[in-house]
């Protein structure tokens, strides 16, 4: 099945509640993504964004700043991630998104980064800081060749009018910012970002939302997905994770928690 169609049908199929999981590659241990994303499939994950390590991640809170060293330490770079997600397409099937920054994709060169995602059945891609009008001018055209979807995030910060240029250049589904916090934040959803989750959905936008930033847990979850498609868990995930030796036990309990 093509990419396309993975994240498209999932949203076709389940229109509320979907559960997106971030993991980072390479953590905790080098290898430990394949089994990750397999557990994360058996209890009933509806997509995973896999974390591109990167030495510099200016959006992430602590913990996925944390997870990133860690896995940078255990040796993890793309050419090794791709490596390990060759055969991925053999056993798990849901959605899988890359989601990263900039420089280490074009350090790789972009061409081939967007042809090794494709190879392992990777479906869509999230570069925070690709800046829209330099997607449109360089790289549309590329990852439509290689049936990648770009998945544009939207904050507190971002007008209607750009939202709706967004909608228009998005196939796959919206990323929403809960807010300008970096990601990993206590607090639970206030007021205000509800008001602005409410906005968004007036809007009546041609594509599926889903919520990030800040959810942690069942009660956060349910209330981004009153507002939403569904939501991503990042932070929380991570640090229920971090050092485990019992990664399918662990994951099966953190997941059994929210869902």
């Amino acid at each position: 099945m093509n990419s396309m169609n993975r994240i498209k049908t999932l949203f076709q199929e389940k229109k509320h509640n979907i559960l997106s999981v971030f993991c980072t590659a390479g953590y905790p241990e080098l290898n430990s993504i394949v089994l990750i994303l397999e557990a994360l499939q058996e209890n009933g994950v509806d997509m995973v964004e896999i974390g591109m390590p990167f030495s510099d991640p200016t959006a992430d809170g602590p913990v996925i700043q944390y997870s990133n060293t860690i896995a940078i330490n255990n040796g993890m770079m793309l050419k090794v991630l791709f490596e390990q997600l060759k055969d991925i397409r053999k056993t798990v099937h849901i959605p899988l998104v890359l989601m990263g920054y900039i420089n280490p994709a074009l350090q790789y060169g972009m061409d081939n980064f967007l042809k090794d995602a494709q190879m392992c059945g990777i479906d869509g891609v999230i570069i925070p800081d690709l800046p829209m009008y330099e997607y449109e001018a360089f790289y549309k055209k590329k990852f439509e060749q290689y049936n990648l979807q770009n998945i544009f995030l939207v904050t507190p910060q971002t007008n209607e009018e750009r939202i709706h240029k967004i909608d228009a250049l998005s196939d796959a589904f919206i990323y929403i910012v809960s807010s300008n916090a970096i990601t990993g934040g206590n607090s639970d959803i206030a007021a205000t970002q509800k008001q602005y989750f409410q906005r968004i959905k007036n809007m009546s936008l041609k594509n599926p939302t889903v919520i990030g930033f800040g959810i942690k847990d069942k009660t956060t979850f349910d209330t981004a997905c009153e507002y939403s498609n569904g939501a991503i868990i990042g932070s929380a995930f991570v640090q229920a994770i971090d050092g485990s030796k019992e990664l399918k036990n662990d994951i099966q309990q953190f997941i059994q928690s929210i869902i």
